[in-house]
């Protein structure tokens, strides 16, 4: 269990990498059905399978790159599904074995969500990209990234300091956990909707950015048939992007308050490295959001910003685990 926990964390990595390299492809729609690919389990390349594409999805050209790109990408993710149905069983049967001091219902949590993440990677094609969907679709990559961390913990039994003089820190570690999470839903937004260069200055946005803001257009869903590259409006666009950046400003306020405090105050080797791990993640991701402004958005530069995310959120959801396992610890030595 803890070996395939450990595996399953890593393959979710590369489905985070994938799904972002094949959203920022545009290959989000490389196939228009689910879950194969114009009707096949592996994308069409023999002269009868792609007339037949053709008569199928007369509406949707075939793209080979696209195609394989998005095929690729469910590839992964079908078998990381097929690895946490393996560990949601392994889970069960320990369970009516009688072991209970191994975790069952956060297995079965991963399953759940692995299972609603699967939905949701269905409707983002067959409601041709709408932003919500694709938003959420990213969201839960990102959950599933946590769960298997947290499973993987408490399956590898990994010991947690006690150190007390860290628990004032409780609270500010969750705020910062927030809004990381909130600035992750930000930045899933202005992706979703091709919004990513609708700023190129810095600090914020070019010109009388703030005279031309439309919070409730940029938070809207318009009706339409297909949401590929886009469907607002410059302003509407601008608007998300903006939010975004002031996000990343509230970020690292709220992470360098934290971090700041960590240094001071920690003194474990598990909670120092933490402290160095986020310090380190939280400066490389604003310089690659940096670079993604002042180059353009360079398709390498861009994964990485999603996948560095993800490895940002999760490494504060381990050190809110910690901080909850010290004040657990606490609260038993005082009942005894």
């Amino acid at each position: 269990m803890k070996k395939l926990t450990a595996f399953s964390l890593g393959l979710v990595l590369v489905v985070i990498i994938l799904g972002a390299y094949t959203r920022l492809t545009d290959a989000g729609l490389g196939c228009p059905d689910w879950p194969g690919c114009y009707g096949f389990l592996k994308v069409p390349h023999t002269e009868y399978r792609m007339a037949k594409a053709e008569l199928r999805f007369p509406e949707a050209p075939l793209d080979h790159f696209k195609a394989w790109n998005e095929m690729i990408h469910r590839y992964a993710a079908g078998i990381l599904g097929i690895l946490v149905l393996v560990m949601a069983i392994i889970a069960v049967r320990r369970r009516r074995a009688g072991v209970m001091n191994k975790p069952y219902k956060l297995a079965v949590g991963v399953l759940a969500l692995i299972i609603f993440q699967a939905a949701l990677g269905m409707w983002t094609v067959t409601m041709a990209l709408q932003p919500t969907i694709v938003m959420l679709h990213l969201l839960g990559g990102f959950s599933t990234f946590t769960l298997l961390t947290l499973l993987y913990l408490r399956e590898a039994e990994v010991p947690i300091p006690v150190e007390e003089s860290l628990l004032p820190l409780q609270k500010l570690a969750a705020v910062a956990l927030v809004v990381v999470i909130i600035q992750i839903a930000l930045g899933g937004w202005v992706a979703a909707n091709y919004a990513a260069l609708a700023c190129t200055a810095l600090p914020i946005c070019e010109g009388n950015w703030w005279s031309r803001m439309d919070i409730l257009g940029a938070f809207s869903v318009p009706e339409a048939d297909n949401y590929e590259f886009g469907v607002h409006n410059y302003e509407e666009r601008m608007t998300m992007h903006v939010f975004h950046r002031i996000g990343a400003f509230v970020v690292l306020g709220v992470m360098a308050g934290l971090l700041w405090s960590m240094w001071q105050k920690a003194s474990s080797a598990w909670f120092r490295r933490l402290t160095v791990l986020l310090t380190v993640l939280l400066v490389v991701q604003v310089a690659l959001g940096v670079t993604n402004v002042v180059a353009s958005l360079p398709l390498l530069v861009a994964v990485a910003h999603n996948a560095v995310g993800a490895l940002l959120m999760v490494t504060l959801v381990v050190l809110n685990y910690s901080l909850y396992k010290i004040a657990q610890s606490k609260k038993e030595v005082s009942h005894v």
